[in-house]
């Protein structure tokens, strides 16, 4: 009976349904952030070759991230399309097959832990401080990283469905964990970098084991029968047809900070470090921008298959409106208060000299790139995902890091940084042009084949 009931991604207000939905995702993201900058807090106060360390293995953590937030991305589309549509079976089969692949994500991620942790570090660096430190937290993370892959996983079929309260939950819950664990295995335990990286892994566990417990016992519109589970080939191609161009979307991320480390390790070592502490700083601005587009992205698919242009229009606009609103914020915050800011991280002379002008140069690009992450949830909700696949390759690969390289042969860093505010814009054109041909081709011939209430 509970499956027969109307979605309220089809009858609230279009206001109160995204408010409904945004924040606790960006509440839950922004204690996220938090822990992740917390982490590198910490670890500064061991010593600059451990902070930079952690840095340098934000790519691959990225890249597991996106691995799971990419299959989550088709899972959240399809199965928010197949509840719009009615299609419960559908659903269920959906969400069996996600949980699935969250294992397979798991293996890759261990064999690479295993197999390729020491070689990682060595192309980007020789520094035996920084190599070693790196090499045993990256294994840490990859080793253990079950509890990343089925978090995100639980995470959202619950989002797909509404729930993203319980989403709020999870998430807070291991950040919490890290948070109170960092210090005590960090320094009380002397684990130094190791004990970092365990207090992550513990953390994303616990949210695992929380999210299953959610699903199994409040998420009713979803029913997995996980005892007489057969992998579906039909059903998982049409999840990594909206979900891999969002792998390969954050996958040309972790390539693009991963070149740019080396490219700036090369020039001076601090500049490295400032680079992991923007990238930190930034998720505090961007995680607000991520959760409202993660909001967003069942809402469009829901009334996409239920057939309501205008729910679909009213979410985007108000969807961008507080995107802008979010990032000017954003952006006077780095602009004003970049020392503070550093600081944090324990940032010596140097390190404020070379961040003070990272953070100004490139928080001018926040706005554009805002607008940019709310067209790519429209691409991603409407199942073309490779539109978000091309406007990141032509930022980050085909723009950013040549920039970026040719304006290091200057031997000039205080002009690399303004790779970022070139590539943001370049990115904004781009996302423009296909948001208006997805427009014409999707959204403009859309017949709405009953009345929605849409009350303001």
């Amino acid at each position: 009976m509970d499956q027969i009931k109307e979605n309220k991604m089809g009858t609230m207000p279009v206001g109160r349904l995204l408010f409904s939905m945004a924040t606790p995702m960006i509440i839950s993201m922004l204690v996220q952030a938090l822990y992740n900058i917390v982490d590198s807090i910490f670890v500064a106060r061991l010593s600059e070759d451990a902070l930079n360390a952690v840095g340098l293995a934000f790519s691959a953590q990225n890249l597991m991230i996106g691995i799971a937030t990419g299959t989550g991305v088709g899972i959240n589309a399809l199965l928010a399309k197949s509840l719009g549509e009615k299609k419960f079976e559908d659903a269920n089969k959906i969400a069996a097959n996600g949980v699935m692949l969250s294992l397979v994500g798991y293996v890759i991620a261990l064999l690479f832990g295993l197999f390729g942790a020491e070689a990682y570090y060595r192309f980007q660096t020789d520094i035996p401080e920084i190599v070693d430190a790196g090499v045993a937290y990256l294994r840490i993370v990859t080793c253990y990283s079950f509890g990343l892959y089925f978090q995100i996983t639980f995470e959202r079929l619950m989002q797909s469905t509404g729930k993203t309260v319980f989403t709020m939950i999870t998430q807070t819950v291991g950040a919490v964990i890290n948070i109170i664990l960092d210090p005590i295995l960090i320094f009380t335990c002397n684990m130094g970098v190791a004990g970092a990286a365990y207090a992550t892994v513990i953390g994303q566990i616990f949210a695992a084991v929380l999210g299953f417990f959610l699903n199994h016992f409040y998420n009713r519109e979803i029913r997995m029968d996980l005892k007489n589970f057969r992998p579906d080939l039909k059903t998982i191609s049409r999840i990594y047809a909206i979900g891999i161009p969002s792998i390969i979307m954050v996958a040309i991320g972790s390539v693009m900070y991963y070149i740019m480390s080396k490219i700036l390790i090369g020039m001076n070592k601090t500049a490295s470090a400032v680079f992991g502490v923007y990238f930190k700083l930034q998720s505090i601005v961007f995680m607000p921008i991520f959760g409202l587009s993660n909001g967003l992205i069942p809402i469009l698919a829901y009334n996409y298959g239920a057939k309501s242009k205008k729910r679909m229009m009213h979410a985007l606009k108000l969807s961008l409106l507080v995107a802008v609103i979010i990032m000017i914020l954003g952006t006077l915050i780095m602009q004003v208060f970049p020392d503070p800011l550093l600081l944090l991280f324990d940032a010596s002379e140097n390190m404020l000299g070379i961040g003070r002008v990272a953070l100004r140069i490139i928080s001018i690009s926040f706005i554009a790139a805002s607008l940019g992450i709310m067209f790519s949830a429209v691409f991603q909700s409407l199942g073309n995902g490779i539109y978000s696949m091309i406007v990141s390759f032509a930022r980050q690969l085909i723009v950013l890091v040549p920039v970026a390289y040719l304006l290091s042969l200057t031997g000039k860093l205080e002009i690399v940084w303004l790779a970022f505010p070139i590539s943001e814009t370049v990115s904004l054109v781009v996302s423009i042009i296909l948001f208006v041909i997805i427009y014409k081709r999707k959204i403009k011939e859309i017949e709405n084949m009953k009345i929605i209430s849409d009350i303001d």
